[in-house]
Formats: structure tokens, sequence, C-alpha cells
């Protein structure tokens, strides 16, 4: 990380909550290139017909449909969102989309009252939630033993400014994170608990999908 930089120790809950409140508008036109990730973090939670899947920190929705698709009619969503304006347009999709199956709720992710055992979790582009160790506790207590979970996002490309990309990594980060702790292994505390995970890199290294099997024995 570079060291002239300075944020706030942790994830700061009402900045992130600024934050999606003004980007909430061109959210899905900003994510937009970085949708072959997405593609591939839905792959990689080798979901099946009927599975029962959460989506941690949904933003506007923009998996639900992907996610649906994969587990078919008789499959659910559980989707969690703290921003009222991102969950707002979330719920707009399902009903536009007529999407069946999903479950909307307004929650930060570690208070969630999820109400499900799943197969699989996604955590997709949600850095500052994966800094929070209740937050993951929260999620993995709902999940049945072998559930797929699989998170990708921004990371550091390399060790500080020695690498180009970083520069580019950086203002990223910058405009959607409210910590910039963690961004060597944004996947550490999630692998702490899950155990092995596979990290694939992406974008040249600035960014990641890691996957793994939860097993709580």
């Amino acid at each position: 990380m570079p060291r002239h930089i300075h944020r706030p120790r942790g994830p700061d809950r009402e900045a992130a909550l600024a934050q999606y409140r003004r980007r909430a508008g061109v959210y899905d036109r900003e994510l937009a290139l970085l949708e072959p990730i997405r593609r591939t973090a839905i792959a990689r939670l080798a979901l099946r017909a009927g599975d029962v899947v959460l989506d941690v920190g949904c933003g506007t929705g923009l998996s639900l449909a992907m996610l649906g698709r994969e587990i078919g009619p008789r499959g659910r969503v559980v989707a969690v969102e703290q921003s009222a304006e991102m969950i707002a347009r979330a719920r707009e999709r399902v009903r536009r989309e007529r999407l069946a199956g999903v479950r909307l709720i307004r929650s930060p992710v570690e208070t969630a009252g999820i109400g499900v055992r799943a197969d699989a979790a996604l955590f997709h582009f949600t850095h500052d939630i994966l800094l929070r160790s209740e937050a993951i506790d929260n999620v993995l207590q709902h999940l049945r033993p072998g559930a797929r979970v699989v998170a990708a996002g921004l990371k550091w490309a390399g060790p500080g400014l020695l690498r180009p990309l970083n520069l580019l990594v950086l203002p990223a980060a910058m405009y959607s994170v409210t910590s910039l702790d963690g961004m060597d292994q944004p996947w550490r505390l999630l692998a702490d608990r899950v155990g092995r995970m596979r990290v694939e890199p992406r974008l040249f290294g600035a960014a990641y999908v890691a996957s793994g099997v939860y097993d709580p024995l």
C-alpha cells in the first residue's frame, strides 16, 4: 500500500453509506467493464437447480438474474445490502425483470436476519464487508457444510507503487471502499474461516476471484 495514503483503520459504515448514496444512480454503468469477473465468480459457485445462495452486499442486484438462471425456479436467492438507495434499485430490478425466488434484506451484513441454510455465498466487490469478522461469521453460520464460497474484487497488483498498475488500482479503490486495509489479500479473513481458497488473478493482478468450500468441522 502506498505509504502516503491515510485512511481510517477498518471500514467506516457512515462513509460507505454516503459513498453509495452518491453512486447508486451510476453504479451499474461504472461496473459494466467488470462483468467478466462477475460471470467468473458466479461460475465458481458451481450452483445447481434448487440451490439457496446468499448474495452478500448485493448492491443494485446486478448478480440476481445470473444467480437465478443457475438455480432455476426451485432455487432461492437471499440478498443483503445496507444502502437504502442501492437496495431500492435492486427491488426495482426484481420487479422489472420479474425475478422469482429473491428475498432482499436491507441491513448491515453482520446483523442481517438471513434465516436460511444456504448452499453457496457470493461476496462480489465487497471489500469493506470482507474486513468485518462479524459479517463473515454471520454469513458462514447460515451455510450448509460443503457450501461453496466465492469472493471477488480489487487488490494490489504488487507491493506499493512499485507496480505501475497500482496507480490505477489506488483511485479505483479509494472511490469504492472506505479502508485500504487488506488490499494485498482481501480474502484473508474469509480464508481463515473457510480454509484453503483458490485465488485466480484478474486484470493483470489488479483483481481476483477467490473460491473455496466451507466445512465447519
